[in-house]
């Protein structure tokens, strides 16, 4: 005698994964994102491969975790999957201080985002 199920919050054909505490700034993150929106999974994998952005790394490993939510537990599929958001949000901030001249302080605010990708299963074309 538990809980009730909680109830799916996206659709049958979508599947989602989320990246929390990457250590980057959400404006930088969001550069990256802007890539692969709209894109086909696997162009956008390709395009996360050659990023030369340093970021690129986690966003490519998070949007293979959606698409293998995708494939093994809501049964999509692979080939028709396109990345339908790519969402950054800010996370905590870390808050570092450097000293500087005359005894004064410099703060130093060391930011971390969040990542939300989800991936849609593309409808036939009649």
């Amino acid at each position: 005698m538990g809980k009730p199920k909680r109830p799916r919050r996206l659709a049958d054909d979508e599947a989602m994964a989320v990246a929390t505490l990457l250590r980057t700034s959400p404006r930088k993150l969001n550069l990256v994102a802007e890539m692969i929106r709209g894109m086909k999974a696997e162009k956008a994998v390709i395009a996360l491969e050659f990023s030369p952005r340093r970021i690129a790394r986690a966003v490519k490993k998070t949007l293979e975790s959606a698409i293998a939510n995708a494939e093994n537990n809501h049964n999509l599929d692979v080939d028709r999957l396109y990345v339908a958001e790519a969402s950054v949000g800010k996370h905590l901030v870390m808050k570092r201080f450097r000293p500087r001249a005359r005894g004064r302080v410099g703060r130093i605010q060391k930011p971390l985002s969040r990542l939300r990708i989800v991936v849609r299963e593309r409808e036939e074309a009649a």
